[in-house]
């Protein structure tokens, strides 16, 4: 049993911060890549960032750069997304996913974590 935690998540105002963590618990994994993904209300759910294990590299959404880092923890198996100036339309369910090896796409997701971001 692997699982990928959350937490992080809360109601914020516009400029402000939060730090998402995603931990795994159950059986370790070592991971290929993590990322965030996030969807909100009648849209289709977009990557956020991601993060290669094996290097570091890492890739954000356009609408992210700039405000947005994704790190990794290798010994605790665990990534960060650090937001900073905060927008309403950052509003949205955020989720961890994971990838193992040997798997071309992202295969064990967290439950996700509401972001709110008011006016």
């Amino acid at each position: 049993q692997v699982q990928l935690v959350e937490s992080g998540g809360g109601l914020v105002q516009a400029g402000g911060s939060l730090r998402l963590s995603c931990a795994t618990a159950g059986r370790t994994l070592k991971w290929y890549a993590m990322g965030w993904f996030r969807q909100a209300p009648g849209k289709e759910r977009e990557v956020v960032a991601s993060i290669d294990w094996s290097d570091g590299s890492t890739n954000y959404a356009d609408s992210v750069k700039g405000r947005f880092t994704i790190s990794k923890d290798n010994a605790k198996n665990t990534v960060y997304l650090q937001m900073n100036s905060l927008k309403p339309e950052d509003t949205a369910v955020y989720s961890c996913a994971g990838r193992s090896y040997h798997y071309l796409d992202y295969n064990y997701w967290g439950q996700g974590t509401q972001v709110t971001v008011s006016s």
